[in-house]
């Protein structure tokens, strides 16, 4: 049986399981229920009513988060020789191309997100087995895939974050830190939101937002009331 701490006790006894909260209330009950040491994680895990085995349901894209996640991102630039300083003075963390090909193919992936010109995709395709399970394959529909390289490492520093639909049909993503203010916790999660829901497929059928849950790293998740989100 797995021990559950006095703490951890507490913070269930905080957290109303029948109660479908509003995102004001869960964004300041999140604080109060983290029993972490260290400025945990904030995250919301989002039920959508699509079939990501269908290519048009399978939701995916970024948004820019008004208060950034609280983490800074390790940004690796794959480009040819005439890119590389436009990276690096945009803040990239690293830059090339064929050692860093090397080094992921040997199993390094101690990075955040991967920005790719259009010119080297066909060199880095060959990678996606080890990048696609952890979702650092440029894409160039969220944006990671482009000859404006500054434009992108700006855009990841800045905040923007690529949210994607496991193969269950949830979207799991951090929108901040414990130690953001309730305000900047419920900004962050209606950014994201807004998103996915102008994200909708017309195929979509049913209720397209089945469930909303916000937590940290190891607290109880509070269920959001999805009414308000649903037009």
């Amino acid at each position: 049986m797995a021990f559950i701490s006095k703490k951890r006790k507490q913070a269930d006894t905080k957290v109303d399981a029948n109660k479908a909260y509003s995102l004001k209330e869960a964004s300041a009950l999140v604080k109060q229920v983290t029993t972490c040491k260290f400025d945990a994680s904030v995250d919301l895990h989002i039920r959508l009513g699509v079939d990501p085995k269908k290519a048009d349901q399978a939701i995916r894209g970024t948004v820019t988060l008004p208060h950034g996640t609280g983490k800074t991102k390790r940004v690796l630039v794959l480009c040819t020789p005439d890119k590389e300083s436009e990276a690096k003075a945009a803040g990239a963390d690293h830059v090339g191309l064929d050692e860093f090909v090397t080094k992921i193919e040997g199993g390094w992936v101690d990075i955040d997100v991967i920005i790719a010109t259009p010119a080297v995709m066909p060199k880095i395709g060959k990678l996606g087995k080890v990048l696609g399970p952890r979702n650092l394959m440029p894409n160039p529909k969220t944006g990671t895939v482009t000859n404006d390289v500054a434009g992108a490492v700006n855009d990841v520093k800045g905040g923007k974050i690529a949210f994607k639909v496991d193969k269950v049909g949830i979207v799991h993503a951090s929108i901040g830190r414990v130690s953001f203010s309730p305000e900047k916790i419920e900004q962050n999660s209606q950014e994201l939101l807004n998103a996915i829901m102008k994200a909708k497929p017309s195929s979509s059928k049913g209720t397209y937002l089945r469930g909303i849950s916000m937590a940290s790293s190891m607290s109880p998740g509070i269920a959001i009331d999805t009414k308000a989100f649903v037009h």
